[in-house]
Parts: structure tokens; C-alpha cells; sequence
């Protein structure tokens, strides 16, 4: 008896050596933050465990050239290659598969609650709240004691009832229900193919670092949603992530300033409306005017014609008179009127100016053939009514919005530029430069107004709108 418990610890041992080889040294991290959303839009990724191995294909670019891609230090093991195994009990694919169920979602917490679970400063539900965790959302689990969970989400840290998170095996369950899965480029350029496979048509190309919605996937390929419903394409699995991203939480202090800030908007659009109708009652009294001028003029013709004959003749020369006098004021006028014109279409802002304005939108939502900053915009229709603020009147149309201005390269892009995005040779959408290679714009349903990465898909052309 004695004999066979050291023969299976002797057995236990070697394997349990064959594990640490062939993972060498797992590497095990909780969840990371993404910055890249503010307030409660903010996204935790769950990174998600890829294979060592990876093949070279004409999808990734870098400086033209074909490259191979590595996996970024996130990932939450690391594994060594196969080979390094040698008459392992157990697969070093195994073993990798067995540590990533373990631990992939050890360290995550999503909140099952009705609404929302507070977020508390200490243990106890007397303590002051200093957050809020709403249902679907997820945070990094810092400590457990069975009843309380102290947890980091966004810019909160505190306490929350174990009761109402679900953790680890519970959260992985739940993942797909409250995340969206999202697909990251690992490598510096990335082609989006129309079908399947290397040899079908480039949509469009996308930069490291973006993320994009996953429509659905297979072992080699994934299809990703640009620009919401816009461009549907493939991307091969070699070279992107493929993880949940979930919201975070929200601090008190981030609420008020939400609410604020619709509150804000909801003023705004109030304004909106009442200058809209405003305007549109002036429009009806300059009419009304007009015909009633039309009126008098003609009753005043009439008794003019009655006039005696005899003052016919001096009628007749202060008329040539008059009209030599009214048609030098009339050139005059008209000179007038086309300097007031050629004024009204330059901008009375600078490009910065406009970037600041446009910023102060970011959040709300996008609506197709809207043109209210507050209550929804298309992609034109956004950039359409930020220019009108400074006096430059340009179409609802991107692809009309790309014949104005002049012509600049993407390098030379100055905040406040137009930069248009085609598909076909088509323009179909547009944003503004707001610079650090980054733009702002009504990106789609889901992402509202927002700003993302200047090359999130290939530039087609940049137009200065300002002088």
C-alpha cells in the first residue's frame, strides 16, 4: 500500500512537471480596462486565450510587407510550443484549456440585479455609496468574503453584495447575455474581406488597437460590423481578439453630471424647436407683408393714371429721372448684396473652434436623417449643422459635402477637416478631424456621436472646409 501511494506521487509529480513546461509559467490576469468609452459606456475586455501559433497571410500589412503578428502580454496564458512536451499524461492544449476554464473568469463579477447594485465604500449597508453597478455591467473582483465583494469598475472602488454578482463559472455564463463581443486588431493593418477567404475583394483596411462588433465566426475567419448595418465584412482570426466587452460602473458624481448634461440637451432642443418656429412665423409675416405692400403699390398706380394730362409730361421726366436714380442706387444695392452674400459663406470660427463645438455633442444619439445636434443626427446631417453654426452652409449629403472645400492629404489634416470614408468608390460617410489622428462623428445607431481612430476603416479623401 505504501508502495503504490509513492509510485502515484511519483506519477502526480512528473505530470504536474509536464504542466509547468508546458505552459511555461501561465500568465494570469484579470480583466482589463478600456478607456476608449466615458461614463458608464466605458468597457471592460475579457481576454480571451490564443494559440502560439501563428501563420503569415496577405491580410496584414506592415509598410507594405507581409508580417507576422504576436499576441499582445494580456492574454491570460501563455503557452509554450507543443514540442516542448515530450511524453506528456496530458495535451499541452489540454492543459491550457483546463487553466483557461478555471481562470478566465475568476477574477470577473457581472451584476445580476434587477436595475442596479450599489457600490458602497465599506461592508455594510449602512455605508455611503459611492457608485452604482448597473445590471449587465462587470468589474474586476479584488477580494471575496462570501458576503461581500470588493470590486474596481471604472473610476469606482468599493463593496457589493455578493448576492447580486454573478463570478467566475455564474459570469461566464452570463457573458453572452449582457457583453458585446467584440474583435481587436492585433496587427498594424488589417484587411476586411467580402467573403471568407484571402482571395475575395478588400472592403476597406482597419488599424491596430480598434475594435469592432463581431456578427459571427468560424475557427479561421470572423465577421465584423463598420459603421453599424454600413460595411459588413471577414477578417481573418490569425490577427484579432475576440473578447466580451461589457459596461462599467458609474460614481455618483458621474450620474449627476450625466443627468446634467440631458438636462442640458433637453433645453437645447426645446431652444432648438422654439427658434425653428420662430423663424418659420417670420417667414409668414414677411409674406403676409410682402402681398399687402403688392397692394398698396398697385391702388397708388391706379389714382396715379388718373392724374390731369397736363402733368403728364414733368410726371414723365421726374419718372427718367427717378429711374436714372434708382438704377444707380439698385447697382449700389446689388454690389451691397453680393459682398453680404460672399460674406455669409465664410466660416466665423477656426477649425478649432469647430472641434470644440462639435465635442461638446459626444453622446448623444445618432438618428438617420437627422440633422439635431441633441436629439440625433446622421453622419452629414451632424457635420451639416455644427458648419451652419459658424456661418457655412454645406448639403445633407456626405457625398455632396465631399465636393466642397479644397483637397488636403491625410498627413496634412488640420482640426476642423472634412475626412470622407467610401465604399465602391462611393463616399458614404463622413466625420471631422478633431487631430491626434482621431475624428469626431455620428458614427451609427449604436455608437451615437462619438469620436474613434481617423483610419478605424481607409480614408477616401480630406477637404479643408475653412481658409
Amino acid at each position: 500500500m505504501k508502495k503504490s501511494s509513492i509510485v502515484k506521487a511519483t506519477f502526480c509529480g512528473g505530470v504536474a512537471l509536464a504542466i509547468v513546461a508546458t505552459v511555461g509559467g501561465p500568465k494570469i490576469s484579470s480583466a482589463t480596462l478600456n478607456a476608449e468609452k466615458g461614463l458608464a459606456g466605458i468597457s471592460i475586455t475579457l481576454d480571451k486565450y490564443c494559440s502560439d501559433d501563428t501563420t503569415a497571410t496577405n491580410d496584414t500589412v506592415t509598410n507594405g510587407a507581409v508580417t507576422n503578428t504576436e499576441y499582445s502580454s494580456s492574454s491570460i496564458v501563455t503557452v509554450a510550443s507543443p514540442s516542448a512536451v515530450s511524453g506528456a499524461a496530458l495535451s499541452g492544449a489540454a492543459v491550457t484549456e483546463m487553466l483557461e476554464d478555471s481562470s478566465k473568469y475568476a477574477n470577473t463579477a457581472i451584476s445580476v440585479a434587477s436595475e442596479y447594485v450599489n457600490i458602497r465604500k465599506k461592508k455594510s449597508t449602512d455605508s455611503k455609496v459611492i457608485g452604482k453597478l448597473y445590471r449587465g455591467a462587470a468589474a474586476t473582483v479584488l477580494s471575496n468574503d462570501g458576503e461581500w465583494v470588493k470590486v474596481q469598475s471604472g473610476s469606482c472602488t468599493g463593496y457589493v453584495s455578493a448576492s447580486l454578482l454573478a463570478i467566475g463559472d455564474r459570469a461566464e455564463k452570463v457573458a453572452d447575455a449582457y457583453g458585446t463581443k467584440k474583435a481587436k486588431v492585433t496587427t498594424t493593418t488589417l484587411k476586411v474581406r467580402e467573403k471568407a477567404n484571402t482571395t475575395s475583394d478588400c472592403l476597406t483596411m482597419i488599424p491596430e488597437g480598434e475594435s469592432y462588433s463581431v456578427v459571427s465566426e468560424n475557427d479561421e475567419w470572423v465577421k465584423i460590423s463598420i459603421d453599424g448595418e454600413d460595411i459588413k465584412g471577414y477578417v481573418s482570426k490569425d490577427y484579432v481578439d475576440v473578447d466580451y466587452e461589457f459596461e462599467h460602473a458609474i460614481s455618483i458624481q458621474e450620474e449627476k453630471e450625466k443627468l446634467r448634461k440631458e438636462k442640458e440637451a433637453e433645453e437645447a432642443a426645446k431652444a432648438e424647436e422654439k427658434a425653428r418656429r420662430a423663424a418659420q412665423n417670420s417667414a409668414s409675416n414677411s409674406s403676409s407683408s410682402s402681398n399687402r405692400t403688392t397692394s398698396t403699390s398697385s391702388s397708388s398706380t391706379s389714382n396715379s393714371s388718373s392724374r390731369s394730362s397736363s402733368t403728364s409730361s414733368s410726371s414723365k421726366r421726374s419718372s427718367s429721372s427717378s429711374k436714372s436714380s434708382s438704377s444707380s442706387k439698385s447697382s449700389s444695392s446689388s454690389k451691397t448684396s453680393s459682398s453680404s452674400t460672399s460674406s455669409s459663406t465664410k466660416s466665423s470660427g477656426s477649425g478649432s473652434a469647430v472641434v470644440n463645438y462639435a465635442l461638446q455633442f459626444v453622446g448623444n444619439p445618432y438618428v438617420w436623417g437627422g440633422t439635431s445636434l441633441t436629439n440625433g443626427a446622421d453622419c452629414s446631417g451632424f457635420v451639416m449643422s455644427v458648419y451652419a453654426h459658424f456661418g457655412v452652409s454645406l448639403p445633407h449629403s456626405s457625398a455632396s459635402q465631399a465636393g466642397y472645400g479644397r483637397k488636403v492629404s491625410l498627413s496634412e489634416a488640420q482640426p476642423g477637416d472634412l475626412v470622407f470614408y467610401a465604399r465602391g468608390g462611393s463616399v458614404n460617410h463622413v466625420g471631422i478631424y478633431i487631430g491626434g489622428g482621431r475624428i469626431v462623428n455620428a458614427a451609427c445607431k449604436r455608437e451615437g456621436i462619438c469620436t474613434k481612430s481617423v483610419s478605424y476603416r481607409s480614408v477616401y479623401c480630406v477637404k479643408r472646409i475653412l481658409n
